[in-house]
């Protein structure tokens, strides 16, 4: 059965001093050039599955596995997730497995240079934060973290510790993102006033008032576990291994999934600091799962590339029809229309599912991340523009893990997605997140505090509760 790593365990296991401000362990690359750095897989399917062999390609050496389930004795529901299980397992035959991250973290020590943090939003935090505590490296999947205290706390953790970090988001390695950025602080379409971005996610289970009828857990999945530091549910096979992004207490829904991908090539252009304000509007949400579609918009204050009066960025998600089936547990719509921006912001252009338009004063720029044809629309202010140099480094084969094994090599100093950047932009997405919680009022965001102005009653959302042996205090000590 799991169990709570404790501070005095977790210290003499890492050989790192106590007291929280007293962390500062040596990245393993300050021991050293890492000529094939071996790493722990936290989270073995789904993502996880793409995200080891990704690290493998990219020259990582694989020596153990954590996962809820233990393939070789599961007996539950098989899907794509357990059959994937299988496979990994069978690729890394010689890895250490167990279900407890923090178990193995803690007795592995250091036989284990990085970390892939492949789990449920819920799992992020205390799974990258004990392993950058440690001084391992840490590869986190999106977004970042379940809430904005937890994203905070992670990049303070990577600065303090020094370790090489990356969020998963891969097209931030893309050239044709990194040219785009370039270009839009270079003033191709001018001072940027709106940013719009959408999905047609959620294509999960979202807008559903209780939670399904408790089924018993198969033999081979610590569900305990699964669980984890978040509020208890029941077990049942439409919870994992996908639907749980539906859950406000396990996922952030379609905002979280996605707006990490395709709300990137905007923020990071931009560079602005947190938002003023956020405003949610949308249809479906309840106590138990986010909305099933969804507008959300963010004002920020003005800066080197924004017009005087600051920009916004809008996101627009989910089939604007949908419905939750509950005895299929689905999400049922009768058309392929999904929430999208205006015709007056589109101008008869289409990428398909998703993707984003950066507005200037002197033109637009369209963009998916998958797509390196990004297209721009410009009026005659912009002729004669001097096209800037390349001045963003670019990413080693366009990938985000070997960008990362650059890093934690010592090739590179940081990979560009670093827990730096990917903190505050994780932070931005989960404040949308919050205002979905009270859709349809505007709320007056206080970064340094952390805190939206005169609502109190919102602290529970931006820094939760844990469950028992689940304590931030176990990771950071009570200083």
């Amino acid at each position: 059965m799991p169990h709570s790593v404790s501070r005095r365990k977790f210290v003499q296991a890492t050989g790192l001093a106590a007291g929280a401000a007293a962390l500062s362990p040596v990245p393993t690359i300050a021991r050293g050039r890492l000529e094939k750095p071996t790493l722990l897989g936290i989270g073995a399917g789904g993502k996880g599955r793409a995200d080891l062999e990704g690290a493998r390609r990219a020259g990582f050496d694989v020596i153990a596995l954590a996962d809820v389930v233990d393939i070789k004795s599961f007996n539950g529901v098989a899907d794509r997730r357990t059959k994937g299980l299988g496979q990994v397992r069978a690729a890394f035959p010689n890895a250490t497995f167990g279900t407890d991250y923090r178990e193995m973290l803690s007795e592995l020590g250091d036989k284990v240079d990085a970390v892939t943090v492949s789990t449920p939003d819920h799992h992020h935090f205390h799974a990258s934060v004990q392993a950058m505590l440690a001084g391992k490296h840490v590869y986190c999947q999106k977004p970042l973290s379940h809430g904005i205290w937890e994203a905070r706390m992670m990049s303070k953790v990577a600065a303090d510790t020094g370790v090489k970090t990356q969020m998963g988001n891969q097209a931030h390695a893309n050239d044709h993102m990194r040219r785009c950025v370039e270009l839009i602080r270079a003033g191709i379409i001018g001072k940027v006033k709106e940013i719009h971005t959408w999905t047609n996610r959620p294509i999960w289970p979202q807008g559903f008032a209780k939670p399904p009828a408790p089924e018993p857990v198969p033999t081979g999945l610590d569900w305990k576990q699964w669980v984890g530091p978040a509020p208890w549910v029941e077990y049942n096979h439409v919870i994992a291994p996908f639907a749980w992004r539906g859950w406000w207490n396990y996922g952030t829904g379609a905002l979280g999934d996605m707006a990490c991908h395709i709300m990137d090539l905007g923020y990071w252009s931009m560079n602005p600091g947190a938002p003023k304000t956020v405003l949610a509007e949308q249809n479906g949400a309840t106590d138990f799962s986010p909305p099933i579609n969804s507008k959300i918009t963010w004002q920020f204050g003005a800066n080197d590339f924004s017009s005087k009066d600051g920009f916004t960025i809008n996101w627009y998600d989910g089939y604007v029809d949908a419905k939750f089936n509950r005895e299929k547990w689905i999400l049922e719509k009768d058309s392929k229309e999904y929430n999208h921006p205006s015709e007056e912001v589109m101008e008869g252009m289409s990428f398909s599912k998703f993707g984003s338009v950066i507005i200037g004063e002197d033109g637009k720029l369209f963009f998916n991340r998958s797509n390196g044809k990004w297209v721009l629309k410009t009026n005659s202010k912009v002729d004669g523009f001097e096209w800037p140099p390349e001045t963003m480094p670019r990413a080693n084969n366009q990938d985000n893990y070997l960008e990362w094994y650059d890093a934690v090599t010592g090739t590179v100093s940081q990979s560009e997605s670093n827990f730096s950047l990917a903190g505050p932009f994780t932070e931005t997405i989960l404040l949308g997140v919050l205002a979905q919680r009270v859709a349809g009022q505007k709320l007056i965001w206080d970064a340094e505090k952390m805190q939206v102005k005169g609502r109190p009653e919102l602290d529970q959302y931006i820094k939760r509760e844990y469950s028992e042996g689940w304590s931030e205090r176990v990771l950071l000590g009570d200083a």
